[in-house]
């Protein structure tokens, strides 16, 4: 049938597509359906070349549609999330995780979904460098949202992202803004885990943002008001992003001794009396 030609769907879907005396706006609605069928044939068919050139188009023709107010805002995200995953099929995943972060920053609700997303797809093709921006954007959302404990699990997987590309510094510079989060979000004792943990690592024990870590976390340890400022000061923080830097800027956030006397406290087991060894 000539309908299920692909190279016939393609040359019809290509003529929607195109102005002329007779067709003053392209119709990429039906021209998308179009390259998605023939896409699918071509698969079929075992031709791969021809099926990553349909599902370009389809891609295409969904960001196309993304870029026009068509129906609700959720549909027009939903073109950018079909966009991605065309992408996806024709073994693209920097236009794929492109598309979601075009989405994302033009739907603040979905935002943090599609940047994830983003992240994602990038990760799964060892490409974590390329991501680098989309971890920013998401991270800075969740701290306008004052969701702390959100961001600095986005930031350590920041961290995680570089390690694997072997960009040292950029995971550094990660763990030590985990570790001010918690600060800022008056978390000494999660603070401290993170500091911890994040040592383990020789890549950031052996780092100036280590360092700065350690006094930062000693000046709470002994309630150093002015000392917690002077190294909220300190160089090392001053070359972290302006998110984080804004925050460190603001330390210490509450009673410092009374964070620290908590802290003290949650360490600290209850005396069991019936336990005489």
């Amino acid at each position: 049938m000539a309908a299920s030609d692909p190279d016939k769907l393609i040359a019809k879907a290509d003529k929607l597509t195109k102005l002329s005396l007779t067709r003053w706006n392209a119709d990429w609605r039906n021209a998308t359906v179009l390259y998605e069928q023939a896409a699918v044939a071509f698969r079929l068919a075992k031709d791969n070349a021809k099926t990553k050139l349909a599902f370009e188009k389809a891609s295409k023709g969904q960001e196309m549609l993304s870029s026009k107010e068509l129906g609700s805002w959720s549909e027009v995200a939903d073109f950018y999330r079909r966009a991605s995953e065309l992408y996806n099929e024709c073994g693209r995943a920097q236009p794929a995780s492109d598309a979601l972060a075009r989405g994302a920053r033009c739907f603040p609700d979905e935002a943090i979904k599609l940047y994830t997303d983003s992240c994602a797809i990038l990760e799964e093709d060892g490409k974590e460098q390329m991501a680098f921006d989309l971890y920013r954007a998401a991270t800075n959302i969740y701290l306008k949202l004052e969701r702390y404990a959100d961001a600095a699990t986005f930031l350590l997987r920041w961290g995680l992202a570089a390690d694997h590309c072997n960009a040292i510094n950029s995971q550094c510079k990660a763990y030590l803004s985990a570790i001010i989060v918690y600060l800022y979000a008056h978390d000494l004792q999660q603070a401290e885990k993170c500091y911890n943990d994040c040592s383990q690592i020789d890549a950031f024990l052996n780092s100036d943002q280590n360092r700065c870590a350690t006094k930062l976390l000693s000046a709470y340890a002994e309630g150093n008001v002015e000392e917690i400022k002077s190294v909220s000061q300190s160089s090392t923080i001053s070359n972290l992003d302006h998110m984080i830097i804004r925050l460190a800027r603001k330390l210490p956030t509450g009673d410092v001794s009374e964070l620290q006397r908590a802290t003290t406290e949650e360490e600290e087991e209850p005396l069991d009396e019936n336990d005489l060894t």
